[in-house]
């Protein structure tokens, strides 16, 4: 058949269909600066979970189950019953009798092949013990071009960034030989040099000459451009960026146009029965053909049960604590971000009083702001990446004319700060540092090296005196929202989220929370998500000011929130590599909350003390449990040491989303699995918080879970491996694992495996909301994500009121 007989059978409909539902499928990943937990099957949501397992099951080779081991030793420890499997296999239709089910545990573990391209039939003819791989290194010139090409910050050569990447890499293609030399392949550059001009129409051009039926279309782009799913996760995130401003960008359809290319690159054109475009039709048709059962297949019955296990354990105490006692007005209410990690020191914080009140909500606490630290240009989104700004926050002392000081001080600090990471990064400086600074210098870097106690230090003072640092603060004044009744509809908005609209207590401490770690690159991974991958003290800090304005708690009363003149919020940061919280503006504290604060500050160490003890043993500091200082000395110095690749767990081994009152949770101990987020129905009669919750906390929540999910059920393509081979890439965009390969993308290995066995349990998350079904299902029926997400099973949801449970399931109420 002539190519262009075959370019015909593809029209332009039905291309632009495929091209588009590939492209669709990827799920972005943010730069390091700003990394946040992203659901790497987002693209999938409007498809099942089983039929989305088979999917890739077949286009990347990708499981999303563990190992057959793996269920084996969740079996006989118990973590699995014997009825949750029998319910899992009664859910999942499966033709397979229990004791088959067992059996399958015992078979050896199977790596499911991707689906094959070109490139790999043309590799398994080479001899790769002598020979490079065609696959590893187009994957590699890809990566290593699309590094420069998207390097704004590192790189002293770019290609040429005022094309399009397609065009830019194309122009680039023509002149470079070194694939040609490498692979002995001189043709490349010439061939390069014919290739259309439209991505779009080389894409066609290119299942023309590789004859693709177009029904195997879709499938075929998928599978090609998982190939190069990392950098294809960058490209999403820029379209993900541009589709928020209002536009949009085709650089993922470039970037696929590109990988595709070099299909037929390295085609020889050569069609007969012998040929490797013979052997790839063959190896492709065999892949999709296959009428037996994936070997992954029954190990979904193992995954679903695993979950049933941990939901049946989990629901049977939650409605156990429906008659839970009322506890008292609180002395102290004490609010922290739902991040899986506040429950265990909200536990603690708890436990040290029955008169202390602990709160759940979004680390943002609600507030749509980015932050641009004075004196600087930059600004950096303080709120869920699903979200766009729309108020900036600065710094200010309180005073306009120092203010303008600090600023100007602080720009010509930035300057030399600027040119001395300038000399940091030129060839060779690591080797002439010292000899042009000095052995003062040498003495430093050794001293950095050393293990060290500093606290967390805060990453808005670069460029800042210490004391010009203290006197600043984020703000968001009257200028910044807009007027004071916009502040005041804003804080009111807040209070009624928080549930704050009755008892306050003298002293209402607002927690957000941050990481402390040194020489990772994925730092804000474990900062806070609902804060872009920052830390939330900037949010604590702009909401506590805005809450202790008098003239916006005048506003707030009129619109029905009464703030006494006796409360005060209090801004804090929960450091949850240590436990440690910092308290900020104490200066500003009235002198009668000079008791309520030591009293505060007493709570504070000895749920520090707690929570520091419970995780102890996890990250291998069992030996101080008994040493309370010790314990937090050890926990400091792990958080200095610039070779500790697991200074905390982060969210590992979330499992559950909780909105409900804190009654219904406060006795039991969640063992930090849980998003606590509070929630009382019979303040909300209208559902507007219930949709709130379930629009935009819960699906971040299902982000985090699924990513924790895919960086461990499959690494390899969605978590980014060995953080000791870890290269970052044009100083932000992400990481490569060794000097090249795709750009890799999700957790590194260490954050969900202690050397020795996984510490993440990969279950799809359980979402228990006590509301009534009528409110339930307004949402559901409202917003198509909510509905994919449930009604396609990448999240479970559970209804509670009193002792009554009900599990949503096929659109339908049952009870448990």
């Amino acid at each position: 058949m002539s190519l262009s007989a075959t370019a015909a059978l593809i029209d332009d409909e039905t291309l632009d269909a495929a091209i588009d539902a590939a492209v669709e499928r990827i799920a972005p990943t943010w730069p390091l600066d700003r990394m946040i937990a992203v659901n790497p099957y987002w693209g999938y949501v409007n498809q099942h979970f089983t039929e989305v397992a088979a999917s890739l099951a077949q286009s990347a080779g990708s499981p999303m189950a563990m190992s057959a081991s793996w269920y084996r030793a969740a079996r006989a420890s118990g973590e699995i019953t014997p009825q949750a499997l029998e319910q899992a296999r009664q859910e999942a239709s499966s033709t397979l009798t229990t004791e088959q089910l067992i059996r399958v545990l015992d078979e050896d573990d199977s790596i499911m092949p991707a689906a094959p391209l070109l490139s790999d039939s043309l590799d398994g003819q080479r001899d790769l013990q002598h020979e490079p791989a065609w696959c590893d290194t187009i994957t590699h010139q890809i990566a290593q071009f699309c590094a420069a090409y998207f390097d704004t910050d590192q790189a002293d050569w770019r290609p040429d960034q005022s094309q399009p990447l397609y065009a830019s890499w194309r122009s680039v293609l023509k002149h470079d030989h070194s694939v040609a030399l490498l692979m002995k392949a001189s043709a490349i550059p010439a061939k390069a040099a014919r290739l259309a001009d439209d991505p779009r129409e080389q894409i066609r051009l290119a299942l023309a000459q590789l004859e693709l039926p177009a029904s195997e279309v879709p499938a075929y782009l998928q599978a090609v451009l998982m190939r190069i799913s990392g950098w294809a996760a960058w490209c999403a995130y820029l379209r993900w960026q541009a589709r928020l401003a209002g536009s949009d960008d085709m650089t993922l359809v470039d970037l696929l146009a590109i990988r595709l290319s070099w299909e037929c690159l390295i085609d020889d054109g050569k069609r007969h029965s012998g040929s490797v475009w013979s052997l790839w039709q063959s190896q492709w048709r065999s892949q999709f053909q296959s009428t037996s059962e994936r070997p992954d297949q029954p190990l979904l019955v193992w995954q679903r049960a695993q979950e049933i296990s941990y939901q049946q354990s989990l629901i049977s105490r939650l409605a156990a604590s429906a008659d839970a006692p009322d506890t008292p007005l609180a002395d102290v209410q004490a609010a922290f971000c739902i991040d899986v990690r506040s429950e265990v020191f909200r536990r603690h914080l708890e436990a040290q009083s029955p008169r202390v009140q602990t709160l759940g909500f979004a680390g943002f606490f609600g507030l749509p702001i980015q932050y641009q630290p004075l004196g600087t240009e930059t600004r950096r989104p303080q709120l869920p990446g699903l979200l766009s700004p729309a108020l900036t926050v600065t710094d200010s002392s309180g005073d306009t004319a120092r203010d303008k000081t600090i600023s100007q001080q602080r720009q010509s600090n930035l300057q030399g700060v600027k040119g001395w990471r300038t000399f940091q990064s030129l060839p060779l400086s690591a080797f002439v540092l010292v000899e042009s600074l000095g052995l003062g210098y040498l003495a430093k870097l050794v001293k950095r090296t050393l293990p060290g106690t500093d606290a967390l230090a805060s990453d808005n003072s670069t460029g800042l005196s210490q004391q010009a640092a203290s006197a600043l603060g984020p703000i968001l004044d009257a200028q910044a929202a807009g007027g004071v009744e916009q502040q005041a509809t804003l804080a009111h908005q807040i209070l009624t989220a928080m549930g704050l609209t009755g008892h306050l207590a003298r002293l209402v401490l607002l927690a957000g929370h941050g990481s402390q770690t040194r020489n990772n690159p994925h730092r804000a991974g474990l900062d806070c998500g609902a804060c872009c991958g920052q830390r939330g003290d900037v949010n604590a800090r702009a909401l506590a000011g805005l809450l202790n304005d008098p003239e916006v708690r005048l506003r707030v009363r009129d619109l029905g929130i009464d703030i006494p003149d006796s409360t005060w919020f209090l801004a804090g940061l929960h450091n949850t590599t240590t436990d440690e919280v910092e308290l900020f503006g104490l200066q500003n504290l009235p002198a009668s909350h000079a008791d309520d604060l030591a009293s505060l500050q007493a709570l504070l160490q000895g749920a520090e003390a707690g929570a520091s003890r419970e995780r102890a043993a996890s990250i291998g500091l069992a030996a101080f449990l008994d040493r309370p200082k010790s314990l937090a000395k050890a926990l400091r110095e792990r958080a200095n040491d610039w070779a500790q690749t697991r200074p905390e767990w982060g969210l590992a081994n979330n499992a559950a989303f909780i909105a409900a009152p804190r009654a219904r949770t406060r006795e039991l101990d969640l063992g930090g699995r849980c998003f606590l987020h509070d929630y009382d129905q019979r303040k909300d009669p209208e559902g507007a918080l219930l949709e709130q919750i379930m629009t935009a906390p819960m699906v971040v929540a299902n982000w985090i879970n699924l990513q924790y999910f895919g960086s461990t059920v499959d690494n390899h393509r969605f978590g980014s491996g060995n953080k000791t081979l870890h290269n970052v890439v044009g100083g932000r965009l992400g990481v490569f694992e060794g000097n090249g390969g795709d750009l890799r993308i999700g957790l590194p290995l260490q954050s969900v495996h202690n050397g020795e066995q996984w510490q993440h349990t990969p279950l799809r998350l359980t979402v228990v909301i006590e509301a009534s079904r009528e409110a339930i299902d307004a949402v559901i029926r409202k917003h198509d994500t909510v509905r994919q997400l449930v009604h396609n099973q990448w999240l479970y949801l559970v209804r509670l009121e009193d002792q009554q449970v009900e599990h949503y399931r096929q659109g339908h109420w049952q009870a448990s």
